[in-house]
C-alpha cells in the first residue's frame, strides 16, 4: 500500500473540474495513499505507460470541447499510431463534469473512456456523469461512485494492520500552513503583486488587466423586476483582442461586510499578515496569491465564502469541531444517510458558507488557519458575453429562498456595485475563446436566437457581419415587455431599416397568453426551414439553461416534420446532424 501512486489528472475550465481534483487528494490522504494531482496538459503524457492507477477528471465546455489545459493532451491521446496495448499496465476511472442541458453532455469524458479502452487500460469503474443540472449538483452522481472508486482501489490493495481509514473524527493533515508575520505591512499595494495597468504579454489568470471601467448603467426600466447592466471597459493598451462569440472572465471580490463578518466568526484580525506554505512538496500554492498577504486580501479575492458548500465541507468541518452537538449535526449533515436533510438546509435555499458557519459558531471560533484552504474553494472567474468593443450585458442576479436575506450573485453584485462617477474603478479581467463560433464563409445566414441578456454574443456577431457586407442575419430576441428590457432597441431597428438584419420579437408579458422565442420560431417555420436546408444556414442559440434549449429544440423539431415532411427520427437525426457539425450550437447558463 505505500508503494501504491495515484495519479489525479483534471481537465479544467472553469475550476470545478479542480476542486473535485483536490477532493480526490483529501480522500486519498485519509486513507494513507500517496496522491499526486496536476492538469492535464502540465503532465508528460508519455508518462502515461508507467502509471498503474489513473483518475482522470474532466469537463466538457463549448459544443463539446476539451478545456483549454486538456487539448495537447487530447491531441496526443487520439494519435492514430497509437499502438492498442500502450496503456495495459494501467488501471483507470473518469469522472466527467457537464450540464445535461447540452446536446454533447459529457462528450469528453465518454470519449476519454472509450479511448483509454482502445489503448489497453483498464477501467475499474464505469465513467461518472456529473451535471450541473441536478437538483444537488454534480455531487449526487459524484459522492456514490467516489466511495465505489475507493472499494476498487483498495480491494487489489489492502490496508496493512498497522493502517487504515483516518476516523471520522480526525482531520487529515492540512494542504497548506499559514505562517503569520510580525512585519508592519509594506506601503506598496497589494493589488500591483497580481495585475497590472501595463502587463507583460497577453492579460491571463495569473495576470488580469486591471481594466478602467468606464460606464456602469441600467438598461431595464425602474419598474422591471431584474437590474440588468451594460458595463463598459477601456482596454487600451492591455494586448487583449477578441472575435465574436469570445467571452471576458472577471475576477469578483467579496463584500467587505462580508469579509468583516467572515474574520469575527473564526477569530481572525484581518490586518494579520501571513505567508502560505505547501505540507508536501511539488504541491503549487495558488497561482494569484501573493507572498505575503494580509488575511483581508486573502479572504476578500481568494477564499468563495458567498459560494453553497459541498458535503466534503460538512465532512471536514465535523472532524475540525470539538463542540458536540454541532459536530453530530455536521456527521449527520456529512454521512451518506443525509443527503436529503442537507439538501432541505443548503442546496435548496442555496445557503452559503458564511452563513453555514454563522450557523455552528463554535465551530468556527475554533477552526484552524491552516485549513482555510482545504474548507472554502478560491473564488473562481466568471465569464461574460462581449457585447461589443468591450462592453458586457450584466444581469443582477438576486432572488429570495425561505432564507430572510436575499440570495445574491458574487459577481453580479459586485460588479453592480462599482460605480466609476465617483472615483477610478479597475477590474482584473482576461479574455478567452467562447463557446460560439460563426461562419467564416460568406453569404451563409445567420439564424441567432438570444432572450434576454442571451443577445449579448449576437450583438457583436452582427457588427462585425454587417461591417463585411452580409447582410443574412436573423435574431429572434425575446424579453417581457418591450419598454422595459428590450435591450439595444434602437440599434435593432435601425439595422433592419438598412436591410442588415431580420429582427423577430416575443414580448412574454404583452398579452394574456405568453410568447417565447420558440413560438415565433414556429411561425416563422418556413423561413427557418429554407434558410437551414436550401441556404445551409447556421443556427445559435444562448441563454437560460433551464427551460429555453429544451423547448427551442422542440420547435426546430416540428419545423423539421411540418416543413421539411420529416419524420420524428429522421427530424431527430436532423437536428442532432446540425449539432455535430456545428451548424447548430448553443452557450447557456444556469
Amino acid at each position: 500500500m505505500p508503494n501504491t501512486r495515484l495519479l489525479v489528472l483534471f481537465g479544467s475550465q472553469t475550476g470545478t473540474a479542480e476542486d473535485v481534483s483536490e477532493r480526490l487528494r483529501r480522500e486519498a490522504r485519509r486513507r494513507e495513499l500517496g496522491c499526486r494531482v496536476q492538469a492535464l496538459d502540465s503532465y508528460p503524457v508519455v508518462n502515461l505507460i508507467n502509471e498503474p492507477l489513473v483518475i482522470f477528471v474532466c469537463a466538457t465546455t463549448g459544443q463539446g470541447e476539451p478545456p483549454d489545459n486538456m487539448k495537447s493532451f487530447w491531441r496526443f491521446i487520439f494519435r492514430r499510431n497509437l499502438p492498442s496495448t500502450s496503456l495495459c499496465q494501467m488501471d483507470f476511472a473518469v469522472l466527467g463534469l457537464g450540464d445535461s442541458s447540452y446536446a454533447k453532455f459529457n462528450v469528453v469524458a465518454k470519449k476519454l473512456h472509450r479511448r483509454l479502452l482502445q489503448l489497453g487500460g483498464s477501467a475499474l469503474l464505469p465513467v461518472c456523469l456529473g451535471d450541473d443540472q441536478h437538483e444537488l449538483g454534480p455531487d449526487a452522481t459524484i459522492d456514490p461512485w467516489l466511495h465505489d472508486l475507493w472499494e476498487k482501489v483498495l480491494g487489489p490493495h489492502p490496508l496493512p494492520l498497522d493502517l487504515g481509514l483516518s476516523p471520522p473524527g480526525i482531520p487529515w493533515p492540512s494542504k497548506f500552513t499559514l505562517k503569520f508575520l510580525q512585519e508592519v505591512p509594506s506601503t506598496c499595494s497589494e493589488e500591483l503583486c497580481v495585475a497590472g495597468t501595463d502587463p507583460q504579454g497577453t492579460p491571463s489568470e495569473l495576470q488580469p488587466f486591471l481594466a478602467p471601467m468606464v460606464t456602469n448603467r441600467r438598461v431595464t426600466g425602474p419598474s422591471h423586476f431584474q437590474d440588468v447592466r451594460l458595463i463598459e471597459f477601456d482596454i487600451t493598451g492591455s494586448g487583449v483582442s477578441f472575435v465574436a462569440g469570445d467571452v471576458v472572465l472577471i475576477q469578483p471580490e467579496n463584500t467587505a461586510s462580508h469579509v468583516q463578518q467572515f474574520c469575527q466568526a473564526l477569530g481572525l484580525d484581518p490586518d494579520q499578515r501571513l505567508t502560505l506554505q505547501p505540507r508536501e512538496p511539488g504541491v503549487p500554492c495558488p497561482a494569484r496569491l501573493p507572498q505575503p498577504c494580509s488575511i483581508q486580501r486573502l479572504v476578500s479575492q481568494y477564499l468563495d465564502i458567498a459560494s453553497v458548500p459541498r458535503r466534503s465541507f460538512f465532512e471536514l468541518l465535523a472532524c475540525l469541531s470539538c463542540h458536540e452537538l454541532e459536530r453530530e449535526k455536521l456527521l449527520e449533515f456529512s454521512s451518506a444517510q443525509g443527503q436529503e436533510e442537507l439538501c432541505e438546509y443548503c442546496t435548496r435555499p442555496r445557503r452559503t458558507v458564511l452563513e453555514v458557519l454563522c450557523d455552528f459558531p463554535h465551530t468556527a471560533g475554533a477552526i484552524p488557519p491552516d485549513y482555510l484552504l482545504d474548507l472554502i474553494p478560491l473564488i473562481r472567474p466568471r465569464a461574460f458575453s462581449i457585447a461589443s468593443s468591450l462592453l458586457i450585458l450584466v444581469a443582477v442576479v438576486q432572488y429570495q429562498t425561505r432564507l430572510k436575506e436575499p440570495r445574491r450573485g458574487l459577481c453580479s453584485n459586485w460588479l453592480a456595485s462599482l460605480d466609476p462617477g465617483q472615483g477610478p474603478v479597475r477590474v482584473p479581467l482576461w479574455v478567452r475563446s467562447g463557446g460560439l463560433t460563426f461562419p467564416k464563409t460568406p453569404d451563409t445566414p445567420v439564424i441567432m436566437v438570444g432572450p434576454g441578456t442571451g443577445v449579448a454574443p449576437f450583438r457583436a456577431a452582427i457588427q462585425e457581419r454587417v461591417a463585411q457586407g452580409e447582410t443574412g442575419n436573423v435574431l429572434f430576441f425575446g424579453c417581457r415587455q418591450r419598454d422595459q428590457d428590450f435591450y439595444w432597441e434602437a440599434e435593432w431597428k435601425e439595422l433592419q431599416t438598412r436591410g442588415c438584419l431580420t429582427l423577430v420579437t416575443a414580448f412574454s408579458r404583452e398579452q394574456e397568453q405568453k410568447v417565447y422565442v420558440q413560438h415565433r420560431l414556429r411561425e416563422l417555420g418556413p423561413l427557418v426551414w429554407g434558410l437551414l436546408d436550401l441556404r445551409g444556414a447556421h443556427f445559435y442559440l444562448a441563454g437560460n439553461a433551464k427551460y429555453m434549449p429544451a423547448d427551442v429544440s422542440d420547435a426546430l423539431t416540428s419545423i423539421f416534420q411540418e416543413e421539411g415532411g420529416l419524420s420524428g427520427p429522421a427530424a431527430a437525426a436532423y437536428l442532432a446532424r446540425l449539432q455535430r457539425t456545428l451548424r447548430f450550437q448553443t452557450e447557456t447558463w444556469a
